[in-house]
C-alpha cells in the first residue's frame, strides 16, 4: 500500500536527514541563535521522531510533522531558559515606562515616538542588516521576556498557548509582551539608524 492509494503521507527516516535537516536546523536557529544547540534540536527531532514513528497518521507531510515535533523542542529551551530568569539577573532592570509614556495621553511622549527605521526597506542587503541588529537587541532581552516574544511575534503563537508552554499568567505574559517591545524599540532606535 503507497501514500497515493491511501490519500496518506508514509514515512521515510533514511531520507530525512537529506531532505529536511537544513530545513529544521534553520527553522531552530531563527528561534534560539545558537549553532550547536540548533544542530543538537535538529537530531533530537530525528531521534524522537524515530521513536514515536507508529504515531505519525499520515495527515500531514514529514516536513510538517517533524516541524511540529522541533517546534516542541525550542519550546523545551524557552521554557528552560524562562524557568532560570530571576528578578535579579544580568540584564538589570528595565527603563523607566514613564520616560515613554504620558499617562495622560495614553500614548509615547512626543520626544519618543518610533521613528521609522528605514528609508528603503526593500534592498536585501539593508535589511539583512536590521536582522543582525534586532537579533542583537533580542538577544539583550532577558531570556523569559525573549521566549515569550519570538512564540508571539515569530511562531505567531496563541497567547493561551504561550502561557500554558511557560507556566505564566495571561496577565504576566501581557507585562512581559509589553516589556520586551518597550526595550526592543528602544535599543534598534539607539542601534538602527
Amino acid at each position: 500500500m503507497n501514500s497515493a492509494s491511501t490519500g496518506k503521507e508514509l514515512l521515510a527516516p533514511e531520507k530525512w536527514v537529506e531532505l529536511h535537516a537544513d530545513y529544521l536546523y534553520k527553522y531552530a536557529m531563527t528561534r534560539i541563535n545558537d549553532e550547536d544547540a540548533a544542530r543538537d534540536l535538529v537530531q533530537e527531532t530525528f531521534l524522537a521522531a524515530l521513536e514515536k514513528k507508529e504515531k505519525f497518521r499520515g495527515d500531514s507531510t514529514e516536513r510538517t510533522w517533524l516541524t511540529a515535533i522541533i517546534k516542541y523542542k525550542v519550546i523545551d529551551v524557552y521554557r528552560t531558559k524562562a524557568n532560570a530568569f530571576t528578578s535579579k539577573d544580568e540584564y538589570g532592570t528595565p527603563p523607566d515606562e514613564a520616560e515613554f509614556f504620558d499617562p495622560d495621553l495614553n500614548n509615547w511622549k512626543k520626544e519618543h515616538w518610533p521613528a521609522p527605521f528605514a528609508d528603503n526597506v526593500h534592498d536585501p542587503l539593508h535589511n539583512k542588516e536590521f536582522m543582525s541588529v534586532l537579533q542583537k537587541c533580542l538577544n539583550k532581552l532577558p531570556p523569559l521576556w525573549m521566549s515569550v516574544f519570538k512564540l508571539k511575534h515569530m511562531d505567531d503563537e496563541k497567547t493561551d498557548s504561550i502561557c500554558e508552554d511557560l507556566r505564566i499568567s495571561t496577565s504576566n505574559f501581557w507585562v512581559i509582551i509589553h516589556r520586551a517591545k518597550v526595550n526592543l524599540r528602544s535599543c534598534l532606535q539607539k542601534n538602527w539608524n
